[in-house]
């Protein structure tokens, strides 16, 4: 069977059989973990609903927090079309809620939310906020919008790519600029080939705090297979210009994805956490130099990131790639920065 669900989603598949094939034990069980970002859907290529992130959060790390990211998950089906989004975090809310009874361990599942307001309303986009805050219950904490965009058909993580252009246009910023008056904050998924995009936004919108969601988006595959380097120079130069604003947080994860061109899906065995933190540590200690503990933490990414490796191997490899840094560098980078931005 194809890793991938079907040609109209660019997601790798969940194969459990083949992720039980590797097997590891959890390094340092009592670290506190938050992860700063994670989806549920229940769609026709798969179910990611809270009993399969319970399966997840059980398996032996210490995570004591979760932050749940939209995905166009539940949606309401009438309605005006700016509101119709509202239904996903009435559901999350419902399952965080859930999580929060205790009945289902000590982990808070979906302690955060952030959801989607169409920033492209600009000004307009107050009453769907409006909307957000009361549907979420005390739980809404940002926003994100479908942003990646590249021209190349072979570049896409989206299963509804977006236009172009969208973080630059001013009804975006415009919308963008009203999220700190109601305590919420910018997710954003761009390329690296975008990053100077995201950098006009976030100096445009000074007092918003805009969260980069996976390392920046390095891209490997496409037209940029066997470049690395001169990936890893392009966006360690955006990157470095990101992290001189005061404003731009950074999540460590998402390289999981087939666009950053990692291929361990296609192995017969899932990759051991010493195998991802070997791939990943240019990427992963770079970010940290430029951001610095405080302004990065780190995330899953699951289900999408699920298709290449388990979540014991994911936590185990961040472990290993902090292991020589100093407890309170790594509390910022496992709990702490997510905790204090998404106000956990």
């Amino acid at each position: 069977m194809s890793p991938l669900v079907d040609t109209a989603s660019p997601h790798l598949q969940v194969r459990a059989q083949w992720l039980a094939l590797q097997r590891e034990d959890v390094l340092e069980p009592e670290l506190p973990i938050i992860d700063a970002h994670h989806h549920l859907w229940d769609r026709p290529g798969g179910r990611y609903l809270l009993d399969e992130l319970l399966l997840d959060l059980g398996a032996g790390h210490r995570v004591t927090g979760t932050v749940f990211v939209q995905c166009r998950t539940m949606y309401r089906q009438h309605g005006p079309q700016a509101l119709r989004p509202v239904g996903e975090v009435e559901f999350i809310e419902g399952i965080a809620a859930q999580s929060a009874s205790g009945r289902h361990g000590p982990a808070r599942a979906c302690a955060a939310i952030v959801g989607f307001a169409d920033l492209m309303l600009g000004e307009q986009v107050v009453p769907v906020l409006h909307a957000l805050e009361a549907a979420g219950n005390g739980r809404l904490r940002g926003i994100r919008n479908t942003t990646a965009w590249h021209a190349d058909a072979a570049i896409r993580s989206n299963p509804v790519p977006p236009p172009p252009g969208m973080l630059l246009e001013p009804g975006f910023q415009a919308a963008t600029r009203r999220l700190p008056a109601h305590g919420l904050t910018l997710d954003v998924w761009a390329y690296h080939t975008q990053l100077d995009e995201v950098l006009a936004l976030a100096r445009a919108c000074p007092a918003t705090t805009i969260v980069l969601d996976h390392v920046g988006g390095p891209l490997g595959a496409g037209p940029y297979r066997g470049r690395q380097a001169e990936v890893f120079r392009h966006w360690r130069d955006a990157m470095r210009k990101l992290a001189a604003l005061p404003n731009v947080r950074l999540k460590l994860g998402g390289l999981g994805m087939p666009v950053g061109g990692w291929d361990f899906h296609l192995r017969e065995v899932p990759p051991a956490s010493e195998v991802l933190a070997a791939a990943w540590r240019p990427w992963i200690e770079t970010a940290i130099d430029l951001f610095g503990p405080p302004r990065c933490m780190f995330e899953s990414n699951f289900p999408v990131d699920k298709g290449m490796f388990g979540y014991v191997a994911v936590w185990n490899a961040f472990k290993r790639l902090t292991a020589i840094m100093s407890p309170a560098e790594r509390t910022c980078l496992f709990s702490g920065t997510a905790q204090e931005t998404y106000r956990i």
